[in-house]
C-alpha cells in the first residue's frame, strides 16, 4: 500500500473513533435527550420531548440487540 493511503486509513479511524467516543461517552440522559433535540432542530426538524424520548428508546433497544 502506499503511504498516502495508510496516512488516510489512520486520519478515517481517527475520526470514526472520535465520533463514537462523542456518542458513546455516559452522559445524563437529559443531556442526551436535549443535545439530540438541538441537533434535529438545528437540521429543521421540529420533535417534541415525547418524540425524542421515543427515539433514544428504540436506539438503546437497537444498540442492546448488536
Amino acid at each position: 500500500m502506499k503511504a498516502l493511503t495508510i496516512l488516510y486509513s489512520f486520519l478515517g479511524g481517527a475520526v470514526v473513533g472520535c465520533g463514537a467516543a462523542l456518542l458513546l461517552a455516559p452522559e445524563k440522559g437529559s443531556d442526551v435527550r436535549r443535545r439530540i433535540c438541538d441537533i434535529l432542530k438545528r437540521r429543521g426538524i421540529c420533535v417534541s420531548d415525547a418524540e425524542v424520548d421515543e427515539l433514544v428508546a428504540e436506539l438503546s433497544a437497537a444498540a442492546e440487540r448488536d
